[in-house]
């Protein structure tokens, strides 16, 4: 039972029914009860926060998991972690496998890195450590006050790959954007495939976007001094769509972190198909996949698309049997063990690389 006598508890930051489902794998594998405590949202839609038990001088990991209501679930977080700190609880720690707007976690023209802003917010509700999974960019560690353990879930996918794709050993592995062509090496690397890079998207990748060193726009002065004369850099110009690598008569497997946005994806399932892979999957950690995600997945030449528990998304599940899921709860509960007892937690990150 979750007792005093362990000296831990385990709490859900969720106010919504499908999203305790993570909570409650990782409690049974933990042997514990959930911890006792109410979030709702009142008629105002402000959130509630009632810790139903003592947690004086105990150590309490709340699991949050992000549904399409990201807002709300942040503040549930902040929130709890807020009331426990106040109630007296000795370490607090974020279980957040996926960990919210780590996209916007560069600086962008008259934007904000609102990732900081977050890890800032999470620190001064009482937050001492975090569990997530995956993040976007690891840099984003540096970001924290505290100790963040940024779990990978690699190994559940090449498990996936190994069992339940027939004939993966004709497979190649795909990056759609030469920025994601690390993570595609690793995957190659690790299951002895070949690897293959999309290049001359259509749509700009995160690297191109304004990041504010044309701002303010170059306008000439004619009064007064001119300023020194820089050298101009001469304006990118992408090259017509090119797979780097042979597809032909090969499963293609597409690997990234996020799969939301699902239009870049099908675009590159596309190309593939024409280029000759004669089956299709996606493998990535988050599946946020928003909007009109699952009719699109449905209707594209994409086969499968494989992710993580890390994000709720039965709904989507419903829409389009094409969307699989790969449990994780396993690695979660065991760093919440580790953690508690004081041990390593270098057995999590075994042949785990700088690159993965």
């Amino acid at each position: 039972m979750n007792v005093a006598k362990t000296g831990y508890r385990v709490f859900s930051a969720n106010s919504t029914p499908a999203c305790t489902e993570l909570s409650k794998k990782i409690t049974e594998r933990l042997g514990v009860e959930l911890g006792k405590s109410v979030v709702y949202q009142e008629s105002n839609r402000e959130t509630r926060v009632e810790i139903k038990e003592s947690v004086r001088g105990q150590t309490i990991f709340i699991i949050q998991t992000i549904p399409r209501d990201v807002n709300t679930a942040i503040m549930e977080l902040l929130i709890m972690a807020y009331a426990l700190k106040t109630s007296c609880a000795k370490n607090i720690i974020g279980v957040i496998p996926y960990f919210p707007y780590s996209k916007q976690c560069k600086m962008r023209k008259r934007g904000s890195i609102v990732c900081k802003l977050l890890a800032s917010m999470l620190a001064r509700a009482g937050l001492t450590h975090i569990i997530t999974m995956d993040l976007h960019q690891k840099e984003i560690q540096g970001f924290f006050t505290f100790p963040v353990d940024n779990l990978r879930a690699s190994p559940f996918l090449l498990q996936y790959i190994q069992e339940e794709i027939p004939d993966y050993r004709n497979a190649i592995i795909v990056a759609k954007s030469p920025s994601a062509a690390k993570r595609a090496q690793s995957y190659a690397e690790r299951l002895r495939l070949g690897l293959a890079v999309m290049h001359g998207e259509a749509q700009c990748s995160e690297s191109d976007m304004a990041d504010g060193r044309h701002s303010p726009p170059c306008v000439r002065n004619t009064f007064g001094h001119s300023g020194l004369e820089l050298p101009l850099m001469m304006a990118k110009e992408k090259p017509p769509i090119t797979v780097v690598g042979d597809v032909g008569g090969r499963i293609a497997i597409i690997v990234d972190d996020i799969i939301d946005d699902v239009e870049d994806f099908v675009a590159t399932a596309e190309i593939l198909k024409e280029r000759g892979a004669y089956k299709i999957y996606i493998m990535a950690t988050h599946g946020l996949l928003s909007a009109d995600a699952p009719r699109l997945i449905e209707e594209s030449a994409i086969d499968e698309v494989v992710v993580t528990n890390t994000v709720p998304h039965e709904v989507q599940k419903l829409q389009c049997p094409k969307i699989k899921t790969v449990d994780v709860s396993m690695i979660l509960a065991e760093a919440i063990r580790r953690i508690h007892n004081g041990e390593s937690m270098a057995y999590l990150f075994r042949n785990i690389t700088v690159d993965d």
